[in-house]
């Protein structure tokens, strides 16, 4: 029981420190998976086409979006990491301007006196929190403390779960034949899941919840459309009526 508890514990831990990736992968996985998937049932392509055109979409347009956000997250910190080398140099080479820096820094702030003299000793006392008070204060940077690789997974896990959802009714249809409108039912589970990563969406970039759902649920219906319509055009092109 207390293992169990922990492992939720962990999970929901990893949850909350990749939200980020779980929403933005998410958010593009439903989107652009159910664009394909709108755009086939345009062209009233059959389940069998519709699975292989959504699945080929998941798994590729999935892998490079993850790989997109493993060498960005990778290189940001590769340049925190030579920003943080340059400013020990300096510190060893110029100290006297670098101490400068972290006055004008604080004086900036309204410190004046014997209180700044104070602040600006503490602070270069320590060369660990000399370079680090350079870097977020003077250079803007702060250092990422998550895995480059488990950003670019959560983003591909969240893809390829969300991004999953418009073809879920079509796989069931292959296998056990349902006699409704596929499409109609794909609409309405991905917008359930537009409407949940919204939310989530909100969530992490702390705005409004019925902003976040709507913007979100708005993109999705637009991008389905435009390839809807574009699979109506195609397919009566290629028809000849």
């Amino acid at each position: 029981m207390q293992k169990t508890s922990r492992l939720a514990s962990v999970f929901s831990a990893a949850i909350k420190k990749y939200l980020r990736e779980i929403v933005y992968g998410g958010v593009d996985g439903s989107i652009t998976t159910f664009a394909v998937v709108a755009g086939a049932a345009g062209a009233n392509m059959e389940s069998s086409i519709i699975i292989i055109l959504g699945m080929a979409n998941l798994l590729a347009d999935g892998f490079s979006m993850s790989v997109g956000s493993y060498l960005s997250a990778s290189s940001e910190k590769d340049n925190y990491l030579k920003t943080q080398k340059a400013a020990y140099s300096k510190i060893r080479t110029t100290p006297a301007t670098e101490v400068e820096k972290i006055r004008e820094i604080y004086q900036a702030k309204g410190f004046t006196g014997t209180s700044l003299d104070e602040i600006v000793h503490t602070i270069t006392a320590d060369t660990t929190r000399w370079v680090d008070t350079l870097l977020k204060e003077d250079l803007r940077i702060m250092p990422e403390n998550k895995s480059p690789l488990a950003m670019g997974l959560a983003t591909y896990i969240s893809f390829l779960c969300l991004g999953f959802i418009p073809l879920f009714i079509y796989i069931i249809d292959f296998v056990y034949p349902i006699h409704q409108n596929l499409f109609l039912i794909a609409i309405l589970l991905t917008l359930l899941a537009f409407i949940a990563i919204g939310w989530l969406k909100s969530y992490v970039t702390q705005t409004s919840r019925v902003k976040g759902i709507a913007g979100t649920v708005l993109l999705g219906i637009s991008a389905a459309l435009v390839a809807f319509l574009a699979g109506v055009f195609l397919e009566r092109l290629v028809s000849g009526s």
